[in-house]
């Protein structure tokens, strides 16, 4: 490839498929290693993030809100989330994480060595590009 030339977008998709391949392997790995499935995981890595209501969680986990019902219960059950009703709307109940679901989100990451093993070869300037991409591509409003 010379200087300047572009990227076929597929090589792009065929690349990306690849990589969140391995990473969610391993993800699924990780969170099986602390006696949870793969969507208890990922409901635990939202969560990190901060608390949610229950249909926010579940649209973001692309879930239906019947799915994400026993995936919070089971998560409940253990100590790693509680449900707490919004402060607005009492309906609405709001998932967040326990000091004890923070530790198993934290773990979860943390055996993730082929992940964590890439991200640390990069230089500064390579993760600070690649930061920006990741936004750029998935969660900037191109609308805006």
């Amino acid at each position: 490839m010379t200087e300047g030339s572009r990227v076929d977008t597929a090589e792009l998709m065929e690349l990306l498929s690849v990589s969140l391949g391995v990473y969610y392997g391993e993800f699924t790995v990780a969170a099986a290693s602390e006696n949870l499935t793969a969507s208890q995981g990922k409901a635990l890595a939202v969560l990190r993030r901060g608390p949610a209501p229950m249909r926010a969680l579940a649209e973001t986990m692309t879930c239906d809100a019947s799915n994400i019902t026993g995936i919070v219960d089971r998560l409940e059950k253990r100590g790693l989330v509680r449900r707490e009703a919004g402060t607005s709307d009492r309906r609405v109940k709001n998932v967040i994480l326990t000091a004890e679901g923070e530790r198993v989100a934290d773990t979860i990451r943390a055996k993730m060595r082929t992940t964590r093993d890439g991200l640390e070869r990069l230089d500064d300037e390579d993760r600070h590009r690649l930061r920006t991409l990741l936004h750029r591509v998935f969660l900037d409003d191109p609308a805006s």
